[in-house]
């Protein structure tokens, strides 16, 4: 989603960046959905991992609602000036929402690579949460 949020900022592709953000919010959202039906009640720390990834996602899919209707405002009169989007309340808020999902990332990840080393697992970098 950063080449949306970049295509945003530069006022490129308004209209794929926001369809595009949607989508990636719907698919957090999903994740969240599937993570609480899975049993993980065996692993150490689970409760901690399933509350960072959840938190991560929540707030992720948060910072792609708002970053699209940041493309939207965007799109509008006078949304854009010198090829660059204006910044608005979207964009404050879709940046907080994506610092509280790279935090909260971080934590599972934490978590996630502990229980990764015990049981020989792929460990994860938070990017790829």
């Amino acid at each position: 989603m950063i080449n949306a949020v970049g295509n945003v900022k530069a006022c490129n592709k308004l209209g794929d960046a926001a369809s595009d953000l949607r989508d990636a919010a719907g698919q957090r959202t999903e994740l969240v959905t599937k993570l609480s039906q899975l049993k993980v009640d065996k692993l150490p720390d689970n409760a901690a991992l399933t509350a960072a990834l959840t938190n991560a996602w929540k707030a992720s899919a948060s910072a792609d609602t708002h970053y699209a209707a940041w493309a939207d405002q965007a799109a509008g009169k006078h949304g854009c000036k010198k090829g660059q989007a204006r910044t608005t309340g979207q964009t404050a808020a879709g940046n907080a929402a994506s610092g509280t999902a790279s935090n909260q990332k971080a934590k599972a990840a934490a978590l996630w690579n502990s229980i990764a080393k015990t049981y020989g697992l792929t460990q994860r970098q938070p990017t790829q949460l």
